[in-house]
């Protein structure tokens, strides 16, 4: 399932953290490597997709939008030969951000699946549940508070979010969020979390929430992205995905204007395409 010479990725229970069970992935050095980390966000119309390489060569795919179109914008930011991830988390069963993951198991090698305990009775989401189940050797995780990837030369996603159990709950109330960090770099991703969960996470973590990047929760809602929450965070990019000409009117204007007024430069798929950070665990910049 993993290609010779691509890379090696294992799950290993450990102590520590957030919370007591604790997932590390170990990767070791790809050919080809770069010494920058890579988050990209896709342009794959209304939804999201996030796709992370580290300088080691080591992949996750954090949702995938809603069809077949997260394969052409993989395509663009991947080797032509390269047919592996070796990870993909699944924020929330949204069709916006799960759709496209029959496809993407289609197409890679699989070595790790993320999602959390919440489920639905879509076809969407049924379509999801039994492309991972083909996958011959996938291991499956549910997301809690405390998990973490290792995934290589320093660089680390902490799940942030959920802390409990979440099935029955409201789709966006149960979204993943995650926090990457490379050295002195961090971006926050957060699904469709709404300003509750937001809020809360700001009286868990406080300062710990910092960032030079955040993914502004359900493509710039207004049920996202509170005045407290971004004031903690205080990124220097916030990011909308979301599609042209939506029909939810998504980013909403006001999220758009709170968010200006702090100095904070935004950028959106809709008018930027696929946006693509580097950072070299000093600085963050768009490739």
């Amino acid at each position: 399932m993993i290609q010779q010479n691509k890379k090696i990725f294992s799950s290993i229970l450990v102590f520590g953290l957030l919370i007591l069970n604790i997932v590390i992935f170990a990767g070791f050095p790809v050919s080809g490597a770069t010494k920058n980390l890579k988050v990209a966000f896709l342009d794959i119309g209304q939804g999201d997709a996030i796709f992370i390489e580290s300088p080691s060569g080591i992949q996750m795919l954090i949702d995938s939008g809603q069809n077949k179109s997260i394969l052409e914008e993989l395509a663009k930011i991947m080797s032509y030969d390269d047919r592996s991830l070796d990870a993909v988390l699944a924020t929330h069963p949204d069709a916006d951000h799960i759709g496209g993951i029959p496809f993407v198991f289609e197409r890679f090698d699989v070595d790790t699946y993320i999602s959390t305990t919440n489920t639905s009775e879509t076809a969407t989401y049924k379509r999801v549940e039994e492309s991972v189940a083909s996958e011959y050797g996938v291991v499956r995780l549910n997301a809690k508070r405390g998990m973490f990837f290792d995934m290589g030369d320093g660089v680390v996603v902490t799940v942030l979010f959920p802390d409990r159990e979440v099935g029955g709950e409201d789709s966006n109330d149960s979204s993943i969020i995650v926090k990457v960090s490379y050295v002195e770099s961090d971006f926050i991703l957060t699904g469709d979390a709404p300003q509750s969960v937001e809020n809360y996470l700001v009286g868990l973590d406080g300062e710990y929430l910092d960032a030079e990047v955040l993914k502004l929760g359900h493509h710039g809602s207004k049920t996202s992205t509170s005045e407290s929450f971004l004031e903690i965070v205080s990124p220097e990019y916030a990011v909308i995905s979301a599609g042209r000409d939506n029909r939810y009117g998504h980013p909403h204007k006001e999220v758009v204007d709170r968010v200006e007024e702090k100095g904070i430069q935004v950028l959106n798929t809709q008018i930027d395409g696929t946006i693509v950070f580097l950072s070299d665990g000093s600085r963050v910049w768009v490739e």
